[in-house]
């Protein structure tokens, strides 16, 4: 088995990791103090012009045709510097997809191509609602038949990028009388429809760049040309999606953990105590070996999962192990490195502390980590007869 990158993928990878050097990197606490939010919208453009918000999306869209694989590896070096940028990125490319697979030629060629342009800076991704998270089925926001088109009326949670989306996919309840799952289909809402209104700014613990607003939909009408996909089969597209999702947050979390131990070693190193270097401490080392291979273990497991969605193979078992695994480590490595810098560490004066608090929510978001062991055994236990 080849592991050997393609010189595509090399020279994206490398992109990546110069501009999240050059670019976010010196901007990353700022952004996190509540800086000029204006920063991070610039490197958005600029990450756009370079071809970042459609890595898996096809040229006639704008797209850079690159596979999930490279998607993989640029969203890994972003998060190293800035998870904020990192998981916009993310969630951009997300929405580029769906768009792409269920998208009309009209609704590709109109969206698609302003968000890997840059003309939007974000699409938001409006699923989760207060009643409906792990189990979005439960949702109860609704789409209504209304002359020409639709009347959306309730409210999303937690959606990132909603101030500074130009558009929204939107999945809401058109047939109130089908099984649960059955009577969901999914809209795209453009930014500025009158009835869309953009509610509060969550206050997180982390990732505090990259916006996370309530969305709310008061008598909002949208032309029948906003569909997407089939009627009532939107349920079956967030599922498939949220898929490939995994594999930008595993990358995120992947990223964070890297630059954690990376920081805590290049620290354990030069930190001399009881007349020595930490780094001679066994205990240290055992920190730095422990962390360093699951990050490892991560990684390919990410580059499976990536490499089988582009090749075309079924891949949500391999994503939700990814996933799984990927954010755990990094949470796991954010420990030890703060463990290692010792009270430095608990202090915003090292980047630790921040990528403590960054990577915590990656075991939550595009499916608990929970949902994710759901995942993993029901795909492994379809194998065996009950």
């Amino acid at each position: 088995m080849n592991l050997d990158l393609s010189e595509e993928q090399r020279l994206i990878q490398d992109t990546a990791r110069d501009f999240a050097r050059d670019r976010l990197e010196p901007v990353a606490a700022e952004l996190d103090d509540g800086g000029d939010r204006s920063l991070m919208l610039d490197n958005l453009k600029l990450l756009a012009e370079l071809g970042f918000m459609g890595l898996n999306v096809s040229h006639e869209y704008g797209g850079a045709d690159a596979g999930a694989v490279a998607f993989s590896l640029a969203i890994t070096e972003l998060a190293k510097a800035c998870a904020s940028t990192a998981v916009t990125v993310s969630v951009n490319n997300m929405v580029c997809e769906v768009i792409q697979s269920v998208g009309s030629d009209e609704q590709k060629a109109r969206y698609i191509t302003k968000i890997c342009s840059g003309d939007y800076a974000a699409g938001s991704f409006a699923l989760t609602e207060s009643g409906a998270g792990s189990d979005p089925s439960s949702m109860v926001t609704r789409a209504e038949v209304s002359g020409d088109g639709f009347v959306l009326n309730g409210s999303k949670l937690y959606i990132t990028s909603a101030p500074y989306a130009g558009v929204f996919v939107v999945w809401a309840v058109t047939d109130p009388t089908a099984p649960k799952g059955k009577g969901i289909s999914c809209f795209l809402v453009e930014a500025g429809t009158p009835g869309l209104l953009i509610g509060k700014e969550e206050r997180k613990m982390g990732q505090h760049a990259s916006a996370t607003n309530e969305v709310i939909f008061h008598d909002c009408h949208i032309p029948k040309s906003a569909l997407m996909g089939k009627l009532n089969d939107g349920f079956r597209i967030a599922v498939v999606e949220l898929a490939g999702g995994r594999i930008g947050i595993g990358s995120l979390g992947l990223g964070i953990g890297l630059a954690a131990i990376d920081c805590a070693t290049s620290h354990a190193v030069e930190r001399v105590q009881f007349g020595q270097k930490i780094s001679g401490f066994q205990a240290i080392q055992w920190m730095i070996a422990d962390a360093s291979t699951r990050l490892e273990a991560a990684r390919l497991l990410l580059m499976n999962a990536a490499f089988r969605k582009e090749s075309g193979r079924s891949f949500a078992k391999e994503a939700a192990m990814a996933k799984m695994f990927a954010t755990e480590a990094a949470n796991d490595a954010c420990y030890k490195a703060l463990q290692m810098l010792g009270g430095y560490g608990y202090t915003r004066d090292f980047p630790v502390e921040r990528y403590a608090r960054d990577a915590r929510i990656t075991s939550i978001y595009e499916g608990t980590n929970e949902i994710q062991r759901l995942i993993i055994s029901r795909e492994i236990l379809k194998n065996y007869s009950v």
